[in-house]
């Protein structure tokens, strides 16, 4: 059975249920606060199947792909998580003790950055949702921005 998103507009919440296809244009119950929600309809649809162990695209260009990288064939015989096609870079000398260093506080900058953008962006939506029930405000409108 294929997964369903559904607005609740009583408490403006966005859930998922599984349900057969042919009950999926009906409301569903809200989790939270027991009201009938309204069917999302998908914006995006990617879609894969599995031929001889290997997922392929639909529609189908006769392409398979391997750990995310699109292959023209399958190979007879390779090592696990190797395709002949998917060349890795090596490196021919191996890092140096600095460059380890160096390398580990670049990426630990890097995260602290997005997890300084998250806590902004919630920080953003909470002062909206606290603005709004100051103000009270209609609840969001499905596809409209509002601020």
């Amino acid at each position: 059975m294929p997964l369903y998103e559904y607005l609740c507009e009583d408490c403006e919440g966005i859930f998922e249920t599984v349900k057969p296809m042919k009950e999926a244009d009906e409301p569903a119950p809200c989790p939270v606060c027991d009201a009938d929600g309204q069917r999302l309809m998908p914006t995006s649809f990617t879609a894969f199947i599995v031929r001889k162990g290997y997922p392929r695209r639909i529609p189908d260009k006769g392409t398979y792909w391997h750990l995310g990288q699109e292959v023209t064939y399958l190979p007879k015989s390779a090592r696990p998580y190797e395709h002949p096609q998917i060349k890795k870079e090596r490196r021919k000398d191996p890092l140096s003790q600095a460059d380890i260093a160096d390398l580990t506080e670049r990426k630990i900058v890097e995260r602290r950055g997005k997890r300084e953008e998250a806590r902004q962006k919630r920080a953003l939506v909470k002062d909206a949702q606290v603005r709004r029930k100051k103000e009270k405000l209609p609840p969001r409108q499905p596809g409209k921005i509002n601020l």
